[in-house]
């Protein structure tokens, strides 16, 4: 494997693999501790664990999914970004998960009324997940705010969808209908969630959103999935006990070592 300046770093008794078959627990935590083994979770048998109990990196990583597919990780401290909004990492009551803590939900800047809700990053999960309240709050602004060319249509793909006067190609066809989500963690510190980040396009045409219904699963508590952390850089900095998100393109070619660093 190569680490930084290290050219290869040979370890006999450092694991990956991934888990199949676990069984879901209380407020949907998962009973094993396995769980994030290759997915960076916070356990001591997580990859990134591994690679600090052997000294190869710092308990520090960071990943970038491109819209387009493909994107990087990257593993190591040499990260210095100023230009990143962060925040402190709390303890999850729901497990290994990464937290920001608490968070509060607003629409177009305006806060949807729905109290403070527990936020963690799961990028394990496909879709965004909010509990029932600010489910509800959150379908409710998008449904008051779209023109009477879109109208609601069942597909298959995701439970709410709708479809407009011609067939969708892509996001960029209609994130002009929808309006940015913001989660503030802090009065300093906040996550924009737009359209392309909570939107799909669907293979009939229809676009459909991709934040779900929490509550299905009996959870209590709202999941950043990673069609949210679509085109943005996001920190994991065990070290220093914080998060981090950039907005970039996750694309091939991009310069990732300058997105990093900025």
């Amino acid at each position: 494997m190569s680490f930084g300046k290290h050219c290869l770093i040979t370890t006999t008794d450092c694991c990956f693999s991934c888990g199949y078959d676990q069984q879901v627990g209380k407020n949907g935590a998962v009973q094993a501790a396995t769980d994030g083994l290759l997915g960076l979770g916070r356990g001591s048998v997580s990859l990134v664990s591994q690679l600090k109990q052997h000294d190869i990196t710092k308990n520090v990583f960071a990943h970038c999914l491109s819209t387009n597919g493909g994107g990087f990780l990257y593993f190591g401290e040499d990260i210095v970004s100023t230009s990143w909004s962060r925040a402190t990492m709390a303890r999850s009551t729901s497990g290994n998960y990464y937290s920001p803590a608490a968070g509060t939900l607003y629409f177009d800047k305006r806060p949807l009324g729905v109290k403070p809700t527990e936020v963690v990053f799961d990028s394990g999960s496909t879709y965004t997940y909010f509990a029932a309240q600010p489910y509800q709050a959150t379908v409710s602004a998008i449904q008051a705010g779209l023109s009477k060319s879109l109208t609601k249509v069942c597909d298959p793909s995701l439970p709410l969808c709708w479809k407009g006067q011609k067939v969708f190609k892509s996001v960029s066809d209609i994130k002009k209908e929808f309006k940015s989500l913001f989660m503030r963690f802090s009065k300093n510190t906040a996550m924009e969630i737009a359209p392309e980040n909570y939107l799909i396009v669907t293979k009939n045409g229809n676009v459909c959103l991709g934040i779900l219904d929490g509550s299905v699963a009996k959870l209590n508590f709202n999941i950043i999935g990673d069609i949210t952390m679509q085109d943005q850089l996001v920190i994991y900095d065990n070290e220093k006990g914080q998060l981090g998100w950039a907005r970039g393109s996750c694309s091939r070619g991009t310069n990732w070592r300058k997105l990093l660093l900025a």
